[in-house]
């Protein structure tokens, strides 16, 4: 490729590199240590997350939409996994049997996503999220992840050890001032510097980190296909988790469609019944293969969207570059294991900035909504129902049928089911005309 000998691709590349990694390397460490898991086992980990997230975004660009889009371990997740254990601690349920049921219900759910890709059932489902679905979706998932990094930035550990933990001043200061120093140079930096924002805030971060905190320290793994299959736990059925977990991975979808439809105008293109086909299809391979080595489930980030128009690089050599170099970086161990350092709390600071973009996806989505007094109950019972209830404690829901109860205890979920079913059972633009007529 001619590209390659173009400088700018390989610092685009670079940005796209440390934007997946700051994506992807919190993921299999907060997972990791909610369960409980030593540093020296979630090491391969994250090997296995480099390498296959690296394969999932080359399969998306040459196999699948074609799209400089991160196909990652999704956000929602992410929440789902991280929420999972907190209330399975409150309640009782054993990690291991969590663990292993979690690991079928994956594994389902990877297989209905092919499913779902190979049959071209995609823009059938795509028709049920309509805006105001992907408008409730988008700020719910940004609530829940801000929730995550705020969490990072703060020093607060995950699992049962956050039960008793307390702020970190000095991390969470030392975050906080990389926050804003990204919001900075995103607002008031010239185009130029501006696209590498991200970038320059982890450099920083971590250099400053380094000196005031010393440098974390990296656990080691001899290699990398040392990592047993199902490390959360050996396959154990349990109804609730496992329907929770299919019913997650349907609502996944509902990314495929943000990502793809949220790109439409930058790239000036429509997306296609076979887009959605070839996307479903990685996707789902990508899936089933998380679900035996105990990664979270992948698909298109939506905060694809914030990063492009942040750093208005839409090539998609840069990405290939980044790309490669990410599933490279877990083919070599030292690497991996060297970036492995990255303190959390940087990451956590930087995702931070980049997942505020989320607010504005889902601004954009409602602008095509008339709301009134008779029409706002579609956008408001979700949002405020779905919000609430990642406010309540794991104990309120003891009352609740256990297999339904890893369901009904997650705002996210609950939030986009009731958007689903009020958007899909009412005109609700009819009934708003009614009250500008009266």
């Amino acid at each position: 490729m001619q590209g390659l000998k173009d400088t700018k691709n390989w610092i685009a590349g670079i940005q796209w590199f440390f934007f997946i990694f700051a994506n992807i390397v919190i993921i299999p460490i907060t997972v990791g240590e909610a369960f409980g898991m030593t540093q020296a086992e979630i090491v391969p980990l994250l090997q296995f997350s480099f390498i296959i997230t690296g394969l999932a975004c080359l399969g998306q660009v040459f196999f699948g939409h074609g799209r400089p889009i991160l196909d990652g371990q999704s956000g929602l997740w992410w929440g789902i996994f991280l929420t999972l254990v907190a209330t399975a601690s409150a309640q009782g349920m054993p990690l291991h049997v969590l663990g292993g049921s979690l690991a079928i219900g994956v594994i389902i759910s990877g297989v209905i996503t092919i499913l779902i890709g190979l049959l071209g059932i995609g823009p059938y489902i795509a028709k049920l999220f309509n805006p105001g679905v992907m408008g409730v979706f988008m700020l719910l998932l940004g609530i829940t992840l801000i929730q995550i990094f705020l969490k990072g930035m703060l020093g607060i550990p995950f699992g049962q050890a956050a039960e008793t933990a307390t702020i970190n001043l000095p991390v969470a200061g030392l975050a906080i001032f990389i926050a804003l120093l990204v919001i900075v140079i995103s607002i008031k930096s010239p185009a130029s510097v501006r696209s590498y924002a991200l970038l320059i805030g982890i450099i920083i971060g971590w250099i400053l980190y380094v000196i005031f905190f010393g440098s974390p320290s990296a656990a080691t793994s001899e290699n990398v296909s040392a990592i047993p299959l199902f490390p959360f736990g050996k396959m154990t059925w349990d109804t609730g988790v496992i329907l929770t977990a299919v019913l997650a991975g349907l609502l996944n979808t509902s990314n495929t469609f943000g990502a793809l439809k949220g790109t439409d105008e930058m790239f000036r293109q429509t997306t296609t019944n076979e887009d959605y086909r070839k996307s479903f299809t990685v996707t789902g391979v990508a899936t089933v293969g998380a679900g035996f080595f105990g990664l979270v489930p992948y698909a298109p980030f939506v905060s694809s969207i914030g990063f492009l128009k942040q750093t208005n690089i839409y090539d998609k050599l840069p990405f290939i570059i980044g790309s490669f170099l990410f599933f490279l970086m877990g083919v070599i161990p030292p690497i991996g294991t060297f970036f492995s350092t990255l303190p959390l709390s940087i990451g956590s600071a930087v995702l931070f900035v980049a997942y505020l973009q989320l607010f504005n996806s889902s601004i954009d989505f409602f602008k095509g909504m008339s709301f009134n007094t008779l029409n706002v109950y579609r956008s408001a019972i979700p949002l405020f129902a779905g919000v609430v209830i990642m406010t309540f404690p794991a104990s309120y829901f003891e009352s609740i049928p256990t297999f339904i109860r890893p369901f009904m205890s997650n705002g996210l979920l609950v939030g986009i089911i009731i958007a689903l079913i009020l958007e899909n059972m009412m005109d609700w633009d009819r009934v708003g005309k009614t009250y500008e007529k009266s």
